[in-house]
């Protein structure tokens, strides 16, 4: 099983709160709406308008050091998307960009879901590296390059 080690201890709250995109009183209801609908706190955030999926994302890499990977200009080679099934992607919300050899680099929007990274493990028998992008990016990529598929 894989751990991540946090780069900065500290919750995403309160790193949102340094980088002036919530107040302590905006974090509370962010938390308690969270709770209520029991979803990620980043998912909480952007339904609530209170943050965008890039400051989630900017929060994540600053947490963990995962790298933010914008998806908009990228282009992914079909032989690189035929790794992960469509079906895959969609459940985690992640796309593979890179292949190397048995090495698979994916961007997804939780990069510590570590079901996410074993489940593709098996799938692609591959090694898996992940990189962070925002689920408007990532259901784009999906759509694009696995629409004929």
């Amino acid at each position: 099983m894989r751990h991540f080690r946090k780069t900065v201890n500290k919750q995403l709250g309160e790193i949102l709160i340094e980088r002036g995109v919530l107040s302590r009183a905006k974090l509370e209801e962010v938390l308690v709406y969270q709770k209520e609908k029991g979803i990620l706190f980043g998912e909480a955030l952007v339904q609530l308008k209170m943050g965008t999926e890039e400051d989630v994302v900017q929060a994540l890499t600053c947490q963990y050091g995962f790298p933010y990977l914008p998806l908009a200009n990228y282009e992914i080679a079909p032989e690189v998307v035929a790794t992960v099934p469509r079906n895959v992607c969609k459940q985690y919300c992640l796309v593979p960009i890179d292949k190397i050899g048995r090495s698979l680099t994916l961007a997804m929007v939780n990069p510590l879901n570590v079901q996410a990274l074993e489940d593709v493990e098996k799938v692609t028998d591959c090694s898996v590296q992940a990189f962070v992008s925002t689920a408007t990016e990532i259901n784009s990529a999906i759509n694009r390059y696995y629409e004929t598929r």
